[in-house]
C-alpha cells in the first residue's frame, strides 16, 4: 500500500470533518441537543486525527542518523497511537458524560429539524470521505477482506480513516435517531440516548484501534507471503544452498529489515561470497521493494542443524 494512498484518504477526510464539525456547532447553538453536541465533538476529535496524521507523516520523514539509524519511520505509528488513545478515547468520554448528564438532567430542545437538516448533510460529507478511504484501502487489499485488510495493513493511515469514517458515519445515525425520536415525542431523553450511544461507539473504536497500533509499536514482521516471497528469492540465488533462518521486523510502515543466516558450499572463495550476497540482495529487493535493510549471514549448515524455521500461520 502506498503511503501517498493514506495521505489522499486523511486529506479528504479532514477537509469533510472541518465543515461538518462546523455546520454542528451552529446547530447545536440553534437547538441545545445533546446528540449535536456530541457529534460536534466527534467531528472535531477527527480533524485532529488527520491532523495528527499528517503530522506524524511529515516527521517520520526525517533522515536516518546516528542516534536513529534506522529512520523515523515508525514515528507514524506513534502518532496513530495518540489518535486513538487521546482524541477517540477523550471524545467518547466527554459524549458519554454529555449523554448521561442530559438524562437525569431534562433540557428542552428546540428548532430540532435544523438538528435533522445538519445530521443529513453530514451523512453525505462522511459518506464521500468513506468512499475516499474505501477507494485507496481497494487498491491494496487484493483477495482480502475490509477487516482483513486493517488487521494485516502495516500502515497507520488507512486503518485509522476506515475505522474514524465508519464510526462517524454510524454515530450520525445514532444521533439521528436520537434527536428524531426526541422531536416526535417531544423527549430529550431520547437525544440523550443518542448522545451515550455515540460515546460508546467511539470508545469501541478507540480500544480497537490501539491494541492495533500498540502491535505495530512493538514491532511487526513482514507479512507472510512477503516472508515466502523473500525466502523464495533466497533459495534461487546461486551462492545460498539453503536458508538456515530469517528474521524480519518493520523498522517503519514502508521500511522492513531483514535479517538472515544462509548456509553456502564451504568451497565458496570470498570473492565469490561476497558477490553472491549482492545478488541475492538484489533478489531480495525484487520481490518485495519495501526491504530496505538487509543483512545476510554466510554459515554453514552443520549436521543435525535445521534450515529455516516455519513461518507464522496467518
Amino acid at each position: 500500500m502506498s503511503t501517498e494512498g493514506g495521505t489522499r484518504a486523511v486529506v479528504a477526510a479532514l477537509g469533510a470533518n472541518l465543515g461538518i464539525a462546523a455546520a454542528k456547532f451552529v446547530a447545536f447553538a440553534v437547538t441545545g441537543s445533546s446528540s449535536m453536541l456530541s457529534e460536534a465533538i466527534h467531528s472535531v476529535a477527527d480533524s485532529g486525527n488527520q491532523i495528527l496524521l499528517l503530522v506524524g507523516g511529515k516527521r517520520s520523514k526525517r533522515p536516518a542518523n546516528s542516534g536513529h539509524q534506522f529512520g523515523y519511520g515508525r514515528v507514524r505509528y506513534v502518532y496513530g497511537f495518540i489518535v486513538a488513545i487521546v482524541l477517540f478515547l477523550v471524545g467518547g468520554v466527554f459524549s458519554l458524560n454529555e449523554g448521561i448528564h442530559k438524562l437525569t438532567v431534562k433540557e428542552d430542545l428546540h428548532d430540532l429539524p435544523v438538528a435533522v437538516g445538519v445530521l443529513l448533510f453530514a451523512l453525505v460529507l462522511e459518506g464521500f470521505s468513506f468512499r475516499t478511504a474505501l477507494k485507496e484501502s481497494n487498491k491494496a487489499r487484493g483477495a482480502h477482506s475490509l477487516p482483513s485488510f486493517v488487521r494485516r495493513v502495516r500502515q497507520p493511515e488507512l486503518p485509522v480513516i476506515l475505522l474514524e469514517d465508519f464510526g462517524a458515519l454510524v454515530g450520525l445515525v445514532f444521533a439521528l435517531v436520537g434527536v428524531t425520536l426526541a422531536a416526535v415525542t417531544g423527549d430529550s431523553r431520547w437525544d440523550a440516548l443518542g448522545a451515550i450511544a455515540v460515546g460508546a461507539l467511539l470508545i469501541v473504536i478507540a480500544v480497537f484501534l490501539a491494541m492495533e497500533m500498540s502491535a505495530m509499536l512493538v514491532g511487526e514482521s513482514a507479512l507472510p507471503e512477503q516472508q515466502q516471497a523473500i525466502e523464495q528469492a533466497l533459495e534461487a540465488s546461486p551462492l545460498i544452498t539453503s536458508v538456515i533462518h530469517l528474521r524480519t521486523l518493520h523498522t517503519g510502515p514502508d521500511q522492513l529489515l531483514v535479517a538472515a543466516k544462509i548456509a553456502i558450499a564451504g568451497a565458496d572463495t570470498g570473492a565469490e561470497i561476497a558477490r553472491g550476497i549482492d545478488e541475492a540482495e538484489a533478489a531480495i529487493r525484487a520481490a518485495v521493494p519495501s526491504a530496505t535493510y538487509i543483512f545476510l549471514e554466510p554459515d554453514l549448515l552443520r549436521e543435525g542443524e535445521d534450515p529455516q524455521p516455519r513461518r507464522p500461520a496467518g
